[in-house]
Order: C-alpha cells, then structure tokens, then sequence
C-alpha cells in the first residue's frame, strides 16, 4: 500500500501588532536586505508622500477606485484608518505568488490580521511586541507634543493591542530590527506541510 507524504507548500505569513511597535520598520529593512522575499504591497487612498513610488511603497488610488475593488471583492482585508485614509491587501497578487510557490508577507493592522484570519484560517500569524510597556510608552508619547487626554486615548489602545497577542501563532520581541528580520526570514523559508490529498 502506498502512504503519500505531506506535501511542501509556501505559506502566509501575518505580522501584525501595536501601533508604533516598528512593523513599517522591519519590514523596510526585509525589503532592503532580502529582496528575493515576497512582500504584499497595501493599496491606500491616501496621497504619496515625497520619496514614496507607487506600486513599491503602496498601490495609490483614489476612493471611487479603492470602492469599487471592495465591491468586487478584490481585497484579503482592507480598514479605514485614523477615519481618514483606506488601505487594503489586494487578493490577485497574493493569490499569484502563492500559486508561483513564493511564501508571501502580509504587513498589516490588527483589524486587517483577524480579517485575513477569516479568509486564510491556515495563515501563520506573528505578532511583533514591544521590547517593554516602558519603551512602547516611550513610542507612542514620543515628543511629548499630544494633550494628556489623547496620550491616554493612545496607551488605553495599546492595551488593548497587546492584549490580543493570544491570538497570534507566535511572537517575536522587536528589540533589535536585523534579528526580527532573521526570524521572519526563516519563518518564511520553513516548509509549510499541508495533507497529501486522497
């Protein structure tokens, strides 16, 4: 009798976490030192920054545009944020380099990590924390140029963001941005067994 051994497939892998915990951070320095690495490009409404090319930074599109991708479905998870600017991860690329055997990175919000949840239960879902409370408070407050009020309102969410650790597959410690990149590197290239299909 022949047993059929699980098979190799690529993965997705979701790095998600607190606000100001330095997700845009790693993630620049993957692009930069591993390029060979495939990284899902967010598609916002917001206008470019100066230095920022569009299709490599962001997808840039108007909000008639970022609309009418939603209704057709064309997004794995998209947010409205600081009620201000739309962002979502387009569905046909992810889909294409997985397809092409290429694990693929999400870089996302927590909102956006339990909606591809919903989508891609199989996921590998990481979440980046904060070396301490202390030097995320540090971030977060930064140059001390917010009213108490909305220094409270932005600490009140970071609790509530490290609380949802618990329900990520793994956690790595932001403490040094290089070794981050290193363990997202090998999560990345660690073989993902699925099934041997009947």
């Amino acid at each position: 009798m022949h047993t059929s051994h699980p098979r190799s497939a690529p993965r997705v892998i979701v790095l998600s976490g607190p606000t100001a915990v330095g997700k845009t951070t790693v993630v620049k320095r993957l692009r930069a030192t591993h390029p060979e690495l495939w990284i899902s490009v967010s598609t916002t409404t917001r206008p470019s920054r100066p230095r920022e090319i569009d299709g490599e930074h962001y997808h840039f599109v108007d909000d008639s545009t970022f609309d009418k991708m939603i209704e057709h479905g064309e997004f794995l998870e998209w947010a409205v944020v600081h009620k201000r600017a739309k962002y979502g991860t387009p569905r046909a690329p992810v889909e294409r380099a997985l397809a092409a055997g290429h694990s693929v990175l999400l870089e996302i919000d927590l909102q956006g990590a339990r909606q591809v949840r919903q989508v891609i239960p199989d996921a590998l879902f990481v979440f980046l924390a904060p070396p301490s409370w202390d030097e995320m408070v540090r971030r977060l407050v930064g140059r001390g140029t917010e009213s108490a009020e909305e220094r409270e309102r932005r600490l009140t969410t970071a609790r509530e963001e490290l609380a949802s650790e618990a329900e990520f597959d793994v956690t790595l410690i932001n403490t040094e941005v290089d070794e981050v990149c290193e363990q997202l590197v090998t999560l990345m290239r660690t073989p993902h067994l699925t099934s041997p299909e009947a």
